[in-house]
């Protein structure tokens, strides 16, 4: 059955080629709004924060990958070419000269990004519609019906977004193992710069997801050291089903959002910052994002006195459980998030689902795009996932 299904996708997308590029007006017009339709490649680069935008092919995902490789090993290579001069000046007993030697600093290759830009607008080297028929049968897969549905649009979105996750927090790694023997102790570990550089009693050691609590929370087997997969809970605690970990993150919650310092949230706590994120998450609040407080109190009052449980008023860590992966999303969230973006955008027949013409017929749902000025103004354009 499965050589079958790959028989008839094969054949389908073969006629569908063939169809375009023998149609003299549909061709024509494709090559003329892609003359201002360029690929170009994002960078989830920021040093301290990871976006959730992942890329729905994993061939553009790899060249994304090794160019923000560079630019990660660039930035470690100053940061730690800086703390050495500090030092050195420290010892020495004189002052560093911020502004001096600037022409000391690595530049980003920028011409590798054009490269790698040109590569995926060349159509003899990456053709959007030969990748698109390649990767159907690998996401048709649950099953091999002919059609992608939001599940399984989603499970790839999120097969790819971990594969990303898992390759920074690797490179991460390689940052904090430094006896290079594929652990990290609570020793080894050290925050990001921003964390250790910030105001201790506002956003700087205070913070829970530094202390040595996160680390021992992370580490699963008790060993006091993080392997991969643990250090990969460390560094992502939304996308660990570990119950410790997840309790952890319902304390972080209490603590961050105790203002009067009882250990406990109560009303007025839980609706003023919990209730929105809530809100944001689930669509049975989210309809009523746009009304005032006091619309709003009625059904977060409701909602509270669900989560608690033994009814005194306040809400324990215990009691958070049942809503922290809406405090906190998960990778899962935001791959559905951008399946039922892309299904519906690219969905031309309405029944929930896409064919394979569906996706090739709308290319750029799936592979961010810029447009240059001269780009046709009743073009409807979508960079919610660029």
């Amino acid at each position: 059955m499965g050589k079958l299904s790959v028989i008839i996708y094969i054949t389908v997308a073969l006629l569908i080629i063939l169809l375009i590029s023998h149609s003299p007006n549909k061709s024509s017009h494709q090559n003329n709004n892609r003359r201002h339709r360029r690929l170009k490649l994002r960078s989830n680069f920021t040093g301290t924060v990871t976006e959730h935008r992942v890329s729905f092919d994993p061939l553009v995902a790899d060249i994304e990958r090794k160019q923000e490789d560079k630019l990660w090993e660039q930035s470690h290579y100053l940061n730690n070419h800086h703390q050495q001069q500090q030092q050195q000046h420290h010892e020495s007993g004189s002052e560093l000269d911020a502004h001096a030697a600037p022409g000391m600093e690595s530049q980003p290759e920028w011409e590798d990004f054009i490269e790698a830009e040109d590569y995926l607008n060349d159509e003899h080297k990456f053709n959007i519609t030969h990748r698109l028929v390649l990767l159907f049968p690998r996401i048709d897969n649950d099953p091999a019906d002919g059609y992608v549905t939001e599940h399984e649009l989603t499970e790839w979105n999120l097969e790819q977004s971990q594969k990303d996750v898992l390759h920074r927090s690797k490179r991460e790694m390689e940052l904090h193992d430094k006896n290079h023997d594929g652990l990290v102790s609570f020793a080894e570990y050290q925050p990001p710069t921003w964390v250790r550089d910030s105001d201790n009693n506002s956003f700087g050691y205070d913070m829970g997801w530094w202390k040595e609590e996160h680390f021992n929370a992370s580490d699963a087997d008790g060993d006091g050291f993080l392997n991969i997969t643990e250090f990969n809970d460390f560094q992502h605690p939304a996308d660990s089903k570990k119950p410790r970990l997840l309790q952890w993150l319902c304390k972080e919650e209490v603590r961050e959002r105790d203002t009067d310092k009882d250990g406990k949230v109560n009303f007025k706590e839980f609706f003023h910052g919990l209730f929105d994120l809530v809100r944001n998450y689930d669509e049975e609040f989210h309809n009523a994002s746009h009304e005032n407080n006091d619309s709003l109190e009625s059904p977060a009052r409701s909602f509270f006195a669900e989560l608690d449980k033994d009814g005194d008023g306040y809400l324990s860590d215990v009691e958070l459980l049942p809503i922290i992966g809406k405090l906190h999303p998960s990778e899962r969230y935001y791959a559905k998030q951008q399946a039922d973006y892309i299904i519906s955008q690219a969905d031309t027949d309405k029944d929930g689902r896409l064919s394979l013409t569906e996706m090739i017929d709308n290319p750029y749902v799936f592979y961010s795009a810029i447009f240059n000025e001269d780009e046709d103004e009743d073009f409807e354009y979508h960079d919610e996932f660029r």
